[in-house]
């Protein structure tokens, strides 16, 4: 199973940002950021702490609901 790190990467570097694409490319940027986990309680915890905009918990949802749809469906 891959990281949500790697999943979120596939969000980065649009031409026209969204809120995806800008935690995606947050995420990139943070050396901190939690990069091997697959914790849904470790990433979320970080975030609050680390928040880079306002509503970037809701987009972690949003994303974190697509990688595990994706990575169980790999399985």
């Amino acid at each position: 199973m891959r990281s949500f790190y790697h999943f979120s990467l596939t969000y980065r570097g649009k031409n026209v940002p969204d809120d995806e694409s800008r935690l995606a490319d947050w995420i990139f940027q943070d050396q901190n950021f939690p990069k091997h986990s697959v914790s849904y309680d470790e990433l979320s915890n970080y975030l609050e702490l680390y928040s880079p905009f306002p509503n970037a918990l809701l987009i972690f949802d949003e994303l974190w609901t697509a990688y595990q749809l994706t990575e169980l469906k790999d399985r």
